[in-house]
């Protein structure tokens, strides 16, 4: 039978090789292990979840840390930028950015040097927004609510693909050396059939 049916009673006997009075050991074992990596799959859910939630509550609590040490100035270019601009792979400098030397003021008051970014062909003196830390160094932007949602949603998809790739990575192996053991099993007997056909 064709269709999804037959894909669907395929499957059914793959998994229930016991009332087939062919199904041989290997085949009891390949449907013990289809079941194992389907349930195996099924109660990752939950624990893929609590551990997406965790992650998400360090984020949450390392968002709020950073939004009471880290704060927002603005930093003024000291030369004109480059017209030519460069990216990294999609880390670092946006392919439309460059880094220029800067200055900007901490909240002491004390004046701070470095590279910042900005716009390619920006003339030198141009405001930059940037963020500070306690000291008046450069740091990051505090994360955001979303982003600590993404990373939790992103944890939990991650251990749930591994758990599964593990237990289906675990069933394709098995299966692959039972096809070798029983095609090997099938050449012995037509080879012992051939011998005793000749007599």
């Amino acid at each position: 039978m064709r269709g999804p049916s037959g894909r669907i009673a395929r499957f059914g006997r793959r998994v229930r090789p016991g009332r087939n009075p062919l199904a041989r050991a290997g085949d009891r074992v390949e449907a013990f292990l289809l079941l194992l990596a389907i349930a195996g799959a099924i109660l990752a859910i939950p624990f893929a979840a609590a551990f997406g939630s965790e992650t998400y509550a360090a984020q949450t609590a390392r968002a709020a840390e950073e939004r009471t040490t880290r704060h927002p100035a603005t930093a003024v270019s000291l030369a004109a930028a480059s017209g030519q601009s460069y990216s990294t792979d999609g880390a670092g400098a946006p392919a439309d950015q460059t880094t220029v030397p800067a200055a900007w003021f901490d909240a002491r008051g004390t004046r701070h040097t470095g590279e910042v970014l900005t716009d390619a062909g920006s003339p030198a003196g141009t405001r930059v927004p940037v963020w500070l830390d306690q000291r008046g160094e450069l740091t990051t932007e505090p994360l955001t609510p979303s982003t600590s949602a993404a990373d939790g949603v992103f944890a939990a998809i991650l251990l749930w693909a591994a758990i599964t790739g593990g237990l289906v990575g675990l069933y394709a192996a098995v299966r692959f050396v039972l096809s070798r053991l029983h095609a090997a099993a099938w050449d012995r007997a037509w080879a012992q059939a051939r011998h005793d056909s000749r007599f």
